[in-house]
């Protein structure tokens, strides 16, 4: 007797369906984009917050009048938990020691970040020739950052044996050795570096004689004696020294007197050029209206040679 099993549908097979692809946050996008680890931007967050705190913290106990030793135990609390100066940043800097920067910024009672006086970093980097000026600001949790603008040497001040580096405005930069000598200009005497802005202005008045230029002399405290760099030596008026001077690059340009073998002019008498070669001289009227070549005299005491005028010392 046969049995007839009926079967039922087959057990259907669960379906298995792929997991939806969770979208980034903006901030998961954030880091990415910034291409910081989100372990240092939490950092980074956290000491933004505790110094947010702290400075909220301190102002307020300024403000209730709390007295400044509890605000300043605050501050070296907050430099013992990480708050402190530990690293300094320099930029700008090309010729001065960048250790004395780094000595400046140091020298603190404390390194406690809210302790730091940032005006008082920036009025002592200032009183260096070099740093024309200083900004100095700080990058939490442990850094100081100081940008340096430095002065430019425009020239050598040579007194009393000693040699100097000036700006252009005169300022004192450093000292400089005979045998470490720039390839700047050279002003010599007392007090000629107070005239260094003075000089510069002369020099421009005539700039085809600039180059030629090697060195300066301030006489008597009043007057420029200018060497050139054929070795040639041009005494200039206290008074409208700059007008003297063009005139003689007018005159250098068209009867070509530097490299002639003539030693010294002399233009102290703004109506004539005293040129002196050998033991001659020669002398040149320099008026508005004067014309012609310079005409040559022995250096006599008669005739010629006393309209010469004669080369004057000092």
């Amino acid at each position: 007797m046969s049995r007839t099993i009926r079967r039922g549908p087959p057990p259907r097979r669960p379906v298995v369906r792929g997991r939806k692809q969770q979208r980034k946050s903006i901030g998961d996008r954030l880091i990415a984009l910034i291409g910081i680890s989100e372990e240092a931007l939490q950092r980074l967050v956290t000491w933004t917050i505790v110094a947010v705190v702290a400075l909220l913290g301190l102002g307020a106990a300024t403000w209730l009048g709390v007295p400044g030793m509890v605000g300043t135990a605050l501050a070296e609390s907050l430099g013992r938990a990480g708050l402190k100066v530990e690293q300094i940043q320099i930029t700008g800097l090309k010729r001065m020691d960048a250790q004395t920067v780094y000595a400046i910024a140091l020298d603190q009672k404390s390194r406690a970040m809210p302790l730091v006086s940032l005006e008082d970093v920036r009025q002592q980097l200032l009183q260096y020739g070099w740093i024309k000026d200083a900004h100095v600001s700080r990058r939490l949790p442990n850094m100081l950052l100081i940008h340096v603008d430095e002065r430019t040497p425009a020239a050598v001040w040579q007194d009393n044996g000693k040699l100097m580096l000036i700006d252009a405005s005169g300022v004192l930069l450093s000292t400089v050795t005979p045998q470490a000598m720039p390839n700047l200009p050279l002003i010599i005497g007392p007090n000629a570096n107070t005239q260094e802005p003075a000089y510069q202005a002369l020099l421009d008045a005539a700039p085809a004689l600039r180059p030629r230029v090697r060195g300066a002399t301030w006489v008597g405290d009043r007057r420029w004696n200018i060497t050139f760099d054929s070795g040639e030596t041009l005494e200039l008026p206290e008074d409208n020294a700059p007008a003297a001077l063009v005139k003689f690059a007018e005159m250098d340009g068209t009867d070509r007197l530097l490299g002639r073998g003539f030693t010294r002019f002399d233009m102290r008498d703004p109506t004539k050029l005293v040129a002196r070669k050998g033991d001659a001289m020669e002398s040149h009227d320099v008026s508005e209206d004067s014309h012609g070549a310079p005409a040559v005299y022995d250096g006599g005491t008669g005739g010629h040679g006393q309209s010469a005028g004669g080369i004057e010392q000092g």
